[in-house]
């Protein structure tokens, strides 16, 4: 079994197998960075609890009841009273350090993509528009995901 499994994975790192099959390679949405931002009864306590795991503040304000953390190449929101329920976020034109990028792909295209692709939004952002926008939506499983992008149109 083990021969087996080392075989796979030789194979593998060869590109022999497990090769990409996706039919709409050149057409990749790319959703910018992520995190997933956790739904908190209390800010305060909650970021005890994340700085004892390593985690660090690299954004937000604990009195407008909201924290970004990060541990490593890990980021987690912490939002008292903003979300429902935990949500996964994508941020258009952010690298993972919340630093603006130069080319990356608009959330409005974004909007469009998955519109024309059936997705069903629950929030919309302008088209018209050009500054920070989001869009959001639920997956096949009731999971929110939040497209927000916080910098202009590239």
């Amino acid at each position: 079994m083990l021969k087996r499994v080392f075989m796979i994975f030789a194979l593998a790192c060869t590109g022999l197998v497990f090769a990409e099959t996706s039919t709409n390679e050149g057409n990749k949405m790319q959703l910018g960075n992520f995190s997933v931002s956790l739904t908190v009864k209390d800010i305060g306590v909650s970021k005890s609890f994340y700085e004892k795991l390593g985690f660090t503040q690299v954004a937000g304000n604990l009195d407008q009841r909201w924290v970004v953390l990060k541990n490593g190449d890990t980021k987690i929101g912490l939002f008292q009273g903003m979300f429902d329920k935990n949500t996964m976020t994508f941020n258009p034109g952010w690298d993972a350090n919340g630093e603006k990028i130069e080319s990356f792909l608009d959330v409005r295209e974004i909007q469009k993509r998955l519109l024309d692709a059936g997705v069903e939004l629950t929030t919309k952002a302008d088209p018209d528009s050009t500054g920070p926008a989001h869009i959001a939506f639920v997956d096949p499983d009731g999971n929110p995901i939040l497209i927000d992008q916080h910098v202009p149109k590239p």
